[in-house]
């Protein structure tokens, strides 16, 4: 009988808690906030393949308008979470930037290098920004400038032969010179060309499927980032010995010297955070000047007016006698707003790449830790929410300020690009000569758009160039 009435109160106490944990069970299911919606895709590969068969802008711009300005999918082998209102981005890089770390595929971290900016936050990244920002001071530029002119030049010079050239590749050469100079200021002619050359092999290889087998892209791209390794540490160690103490951004961090714990940063942090800045400064500014290219030569009027304000300057320079200032590069209001609204039509940097350190509610929405998330800056900047006919390019959009965390061209937050002044500068500089002393014309004006990985116009904009007397 005992048995009994304790086998009875056992299983009276088992109900009970199988009840009070059912109950919890369901009340945690019904609070906890649910993924976004859309669709992960295929199992590993997700929507990779969707993304690479198709213009990414297109693949981006039609998961928005079906799922929402928050949505889910599975790209380059992440689980992701995509943003495209100007609330949630803000929320991302700057309210709440402690948690969600800047990240990329691995693959791609691989190439350019584990140390380098921008694949980092907190204390590492604090240092380092701070240590990069004199190299980007005003200070600099302007000591920039003569240097920046030769170039833009030289490159002028080299396509005007009136022959049709691939004007995203010229234009590349010229940013990859302008940036060999703002890190190393002079550099022998050997030593730039080899890491042209393997830079090169990179950039082919770094948005490509990472297939490490012989004779793949990526495998190429692996191989060449070793070498550049090697190369940058013979420079530094040809430095050392010649005990050169430049001001250039090298020279900055060869010097570093943390003051907590006295540590100097290894020649592989040095050569990482080196490639990087090759990486940022090349092609996405090459990218958006053959843009500005193109747009201001399908608009004749706009063309018209650019070279009138352009003009000004020069005569005043005694029809480029005298180099320009840099308080003649800061007023230049209508080329300025050229690039701005460059920079939003085009939206060279159309994403970036952040990942949840944590479980994130944001909206009503889960976002899982470990997830990749992904503000999405072109659906942002094309959004007729905030900017009125988003197709057409209108420069006078900028003559008035935007809605607050609309336009975002650098990012926003402590991760913002550094070096955005400088590659303004060397816009303005190449179009100033441009317009005035060499002429062009597109062969080609197609209005399609390819990833290289960054959007770019038909097949480069093949162009002629050709020097035209002042005047003409």
């Amino acid at each position: 009988m005992e048995s009994i009435l304790l086998l009875l109160l056992y299983s009276a106490f088992c109900t009970l808690l199988l009840v009070i944990l059912l109950k919890k069970i369901r009340r945690d299911s019904l609070q906890k906030p649910n993924l976004p919606p859309g669709s992960m895709g295929l199992p590993y590969v997700g929507e990779t393949l969707l993304l690479y068969s198709q213009n990414p802008v297109t693949f981006f711009a039609t998961r928005q308008k079906r799922h929402g300005e928050i949505f889910k999918t599975h790209i380059l082998g992440c689980p992701c979470v995509m943003l495209g209102s100007p609330e949630a981005i803000r929320y991302v890089l700057v309210t709440q930037a402690h948690l969600f770390k800047p990240t990329y595929p691995k693959s791609k971290e691989k190439l350019i290098g584990p140390s380098a900016l921008f694949f980092h936050h907190g204390d590492y990244h604090a240092k380092m920004r701070k240590l990069f920002q004199p190299s980007f001071s005003q200070n600099v530029i302007r000591n920039l400038i003569p240097q920046i002119e030769a170039i833009a030049t030289s490159a002028l010079d080299s396509i005007s032969g009136g022959k049709v050239v691939n004007t995203f590749y010229e234009m590349k050469k010229f940013t990859f010179e302008v940036a060999v100079l703002s890190i190393f200021g002079h550099l022998d002619t050997s030593y730039k060309e080899i890491l042209k050359k393997n830079y090169n092999v990179l950039d082919k290889g770094y948005n490509s499927f990472s297939i490490r087998l012989p004779g793949f892209s990526y495998t190429k791209s692996v191989m060449a980032r070793r070498r550049l390794g090697k190369i940058l540490c013979e420079i530094i160690e040809e430095r050392r010995e010649k005990r050169v103490d430049e001001k250039d951004l090298l020279g900055r961090l060869m010097n570093f010297k943390d003051h907590e714990n006295g540590q100097l940063l290894t020649d592989d942090q040095i050569a990482d955070n080196v490639i990087g800045v090759l990486f940022a400064a090349q092609d996405t500014t090459a990218s958006l000047l053959t843009w500005i290219l193109k747009y201001i030569h399908d608009d004749s009027k706009l063309l018209q007016a650019v070279k009138e304000e352009q003009k000004t300057i020069f005569e005043a320079n005694d029809e480029g006698e005298r180099g320009l200032t840099r308080a003649q590069t800061r007023n230049m209001p209508l080329t300025d707003r050229v690039i701005m609204e460059s920079l939003r039509m085009a939206s060279v940097i159309s994403f970036t790449f952040r990942e949840a350190v944590d479980d994130v509610e944001y909206n009503g929405f889960l976002i899982p830790k470990g997830w990749k998330v992904l503000p999405l800056f072109r659906n942002l900047h094309h959004n007729p929410d905030f900017f009125t006919d988003p197709l057409v390019f209108d420069p006078s959009r900028f003559e008035v300020g935007q809605k607050p965390n609309t336009f975002m061209p650098f990012g926003n937050g402590v991760h913002a690009c550094p070096g955005n002044e400088v590659a303004k500068l060397e816009i303005l500089i190449l179009i100033h000569h441009l317009v005035n002393k060499y002429r062009w014309e597109v062969v080609e004006s197609r209005n399609g758009v390819q990833c290289n990985p960054y959007p770019i116009p038909w097949r480069g904009l093949p162009a002629k160039f050709w020097k035209a007397p002042y005047n003409n």
